[in-house]
């Protein structure tokens, strides 16, 4: 959901988006904040003959995606049922990849995500972490 719409196709976001951030929301009451590209790029050898890589662009599995949270208990709990996931919302569409880090990390830490037990999320960029007396 975004601007109370449901997007189920590539073509409901604004023209020009790369990606967005998203929150979801588990049956436990806890969250997961993070961001999602619509597209990959990958390089490929070139063909016989040629000397260039080939680039070649596909969709991401943006439709299905539930979060890159490394918390091994939670994976489980998900996979065995005990755990299901409640709602996806978009809270921004970014229209270049240095917007999808910024507001990643501006909504991260707006929303107090690290020393908040309301969110899973474990660390910022990399650099900042939750404490370890939150951490569960």
């Amino acid at each position: 959901m975004f601007d109370g719409r449901e997007r189920q196709f590539i073509s409901q976001f604004t023209p020009g988006t790369v990606g967005f951030i998203y929150e979801i929301e588990f049956s436990n009451g806890k969250k997961y904040l993070g961001r999602k590209a619509l597209y990959h790029t990958r390089k490929l050898p070139p063909l016989k003959g040629a000397k260039k890589k080939r680039v070649v662009t596909k969709e991401s599995d943006w439709k299905n995606y539930n979060g890159s949270f490394k918390d091994k208990d939670l994976r489980k709990k998900i996979k065995s049922g005990q755990i299901t996931l409640v709602k996806r919302i978009i809270l921004a569409e970014c229209l270049d990849k240095w917007s999808l880090t910024y507001y990643e990390t501006y909504y991260l830490f707006l929303k107090n995500c690290l020393l908040s037990d309301e969110y899973y999320n474990a660390n910022i960029l990399g650099k900042f972490y939750k404490p370890k007396n939150l951490q569960q």
